[in-house]
């Protein structure tokens, strides 16, 4: 698979430019706020029908427009596809396939496999144990449509149960019958989120730890740590023990909402412990073992989106990284750069072929 040509109209600070691209690297080069990132965003957007750096659809479009438009010619399988993402002010977002609107975007979700790669991941770390579920989620459900609609009803279910408990605590009454109908489905939807993210894990983890073993080039060991309270508890044993407790907080505190994923150097958090470099090595590691999870699952290759990565990490790292990338798993890659010199020595070395636009 890979992206021949890109069309944007009034997407973020981009009025109207198209790209046709190579098969294999593209990079963009300029100074900051050209819009590189937004042109992997866009990329990006043809994949997930959102943007990977802003989560509010209108703020995508160009200041005083009041549209929004991207259009991206594929060839997947041996077949032309076309995939149009547009948004207009007032109205619903449209994603077309083919000519074809989706109903669901989830029904898109898979269908062109992409892998990301920026600064932004640092959130990875820093923020909350809901940004690493996200992750986790995002590889899964690239591949597993049962898992996406599993989630999906899990989360319209919990809010339903918050709300209830939130009406219980209002009307200063309780009614078990009516909670326990939700707690059931909870626990049939959590369960089996639960199994599918424990077995995808038990898979993940051995090729990220070989993935970070390279980019260090092995000269520390890390750790990935799956953390649920389902390892020790059932669903439904959850559920009855925390009621009290949820009674009075008015809404739910235990279940697979509350997984985490624990990020260590040696034995110790690399949030406190990790260096930039290293966390960044950490990072990476992370979205190359995505990137051959969901290659294997999926049978397609992957486009890569590497956005900034060569900062702050050194020479050693980065042409560790170079041979990893020149290796033939991968398929279409896409690379932003401040430093054009910079890009062009190291795509050289990559023995590809490849374009450079600058911006």
């Amino acid at each position: 698979m890979y992206l021949q040509k890109l069309s944007l109209v009034n997407f973020k600070n981009i009025t109207s430019q198209s790209f046709d691209f190579q098969q294999k690297i593209n990079c963009f080069v300029g100074d900051n706020g050209v819009g590189k990132t937004n042109v992997l965003d866009a990329i990006y957007y043809l994949s997930f029908a959102k943007s990977y750096f802003n989560s509010v659809a209108i703020q995508n479009i160009k200041h005083e427009e009041s549209f929004f438009m991207i259009e991206g010619d594929y060839l997947l399988n041996d077949r032309n596809e076309k995939i149009v993402c547009s948004l207009k002010k007032g109205q619903k977002k449209v994603l077309k396939r083919n000519g074809k609107s989706y109903d669901k975007f989830s029904e898109h979700i898979g269908q062109l496999p992409l892998v990301i790669i920026s600064p932004a991941d640092r959130d990875l770390v820093t923020e909350g144990s809901d940004t690493r579920r996200k992750f986790i989620d995002g590889v899964i459900s690239q591949q597993n449509k049962k898992y996406l609609q599993d989630l999906i009803s899990y989360n319209k279910v919990l809010s339903q149960r918050n709300a209830l408990l939130k009406y219980f605590a209002a009307n200063r009454t309780f009614d078990a019958l009516n909670l326990s109908v939700y707690d059931e489905q909870l626990a049939e939807y959590g369960t089996r989120i639960y199994q599918v993210r424990k077995e995808f894990l038990e898979k993940f983890i051995p090729i990220f730890n070989e993935k970070y073993q390279i980019i260090s080039g092995d000269k520390e060991s890390v750790n990935l740590i799956y953390k649920s309270q389902l390892h020790d508890f059932s669903m439904q044993g959850l559920m009855k023990k925390s009621l009290e407790k949820d009674k009075i907080l008015q809404y739910t505190t235990s279940g697979i909402h509350k997984d985490d994923l624990s990020f260590e150097i040696g034995t110790y958090p690399i949030k406190k412990f990790g260096s930039q470099g290293q966390q960044k090595s950490y990072l990476i590691a992370l979205k190359l073992a995505q990137f051959q999870f969901i290659k294997q699952q999926s049978k397609v290759v992957p486009i890569l989106l590497l956005d900034d990565i060569f900062d702050k990490l050194d020479e050693n790292r980065v042409l560790q990284i170079i041979e990893l990338v020149n290796d033939d798993e991968f398929g279409q890659i896409f690379i932003t750069d401040t430093h054009s010199d910079r890009t062009e020595n190291i795509v050289k070395q990559s023995n590809k072929p490849y374009q450079i636009f600058k911006l």
